[in-house]
């Protein structure tokens, strides 16, 4: 089994949302909690934040330039020179304690990004951002919406509501964003943890951080068999971006949030991002067209 080691003494209260981004080769993921976002040079070894002043769910690279960023109930734009988030649409949810958690581009550009419920109650939704900043509801019923992917054919969309304890899929047509045809790719052991983020491999297969769990799994999502497990020495692992040179750098966030002083004790890691080379390479990640 390989181990993936840290390599950003981050210490994040919330780690999540990583995705590489190609064209200024820097990782971007966010601390949810502290509301920051975070730029990871590798080649220069740098990590450096954005404090967006609220709970910040994911990040996506912006074709045009700078950041788009789920925040607490908007969507923002954001330039790293000037820092200061731009909203472009705001949340119109009946539930106002719910809040954007993960999201990601799909290869048409559109930011695609869900929200968590508070309770823990299926109240939660998915939306998609399209390039004229027009926010559309996609599917209701969701307790943690999570881990996003897209098929390497652009005909599946893979999604992860971590509450069902299941990787899913749907038919994908990428010129209208139409989906369709919900089924379960891959039931998820309580034991391996709950799934959480997710990103796809440049085979086809995705590749799962567990919550709760300590580790990746790379999940065939044509047979739902586990391929193989990366472990993370920090039991809140959450999301997982492939990146650096020939995207063969996996690079994995974690938590520190409802741990104990014990558990911390016993996981000084906690919080920190983490990095593996698995022996396969990931595909480039989807910029926002808007």
């Amino acid at each position: 089994m390989l181990k993936a080691e840290p390599i950003v003494d981050a210490q994040a209260t919330l780690g999540e949302g990583a995705l590489w981004d190609a064209r200024r080769r820097r990782l971007l993921w966010v601390d949810i909690q502290a509301g920051k976002v975070h730029l990871f040079n590798p080649d220069a070894g740098e990590d450096e934040s954005i404090a967006v002043g609220q709970t910040v769910g994911t990040v996506v690279p912006r074709a045009r330039g700078g950041l788009i960023v789920a925040m607490h109930r908007a969507v923002a734009a954001i330039d790293p020179d000037c820092r200061e988030p731009k909203i472009l649409a705001e949340l119109q949810s009946p539930t106002a304690e719910n809040r954007f958690n993960d999201g990601k581009c799909d290869p048409a550009g559109r930011f695609w990004v869900g929200t968590i419920s508070a309770s823990r109650r299926p109240d939660a939704c998915l939306y998609r951002l399209q390039a004229d900043l027009s926010i559309h509801h996609v599917l209701d019923g969701v307790v943690n919406s999570n881990g996003l992917a897209w098929s390497l054919d652009a005909k599946t969309m893979y999604y992860i509501d971590t509450g069902t304890h299941a990787i899913d899929a749907f038919d994908y047509d990428i010129d209208s964003a139409a989906v369709r045809n919900r089924r379960t790719v891959a039931a998820v052991p309580a034991d391996e943890g709950k799934p959480d983020g997710m990103t796809i491999d440049a085979e086809g297969m995705l590749w799962v951080a567990h919550w709760g769990g300590g580790r990746v799994n790379r999940w065939d999502p044509r047979s739902g068999r586990l391929l193989q497990t990366v472990a993370v020495p920090a039991a809140h692992t959450t999301s997982c971006a492939f990146g650096g040179t020939d995207l063969a750098t996996l690079y994995i966030t974690t938590a520190r949030t409802g741990m104990t002083a014990e558990q911390l004790t016993a996981q000084p890691h906690a919080g920190d991002l983490f990095a593996v080379h698995p022996g396969v390479s990931g595909v480039p990640a989807f910029e926002f067209a808007g």
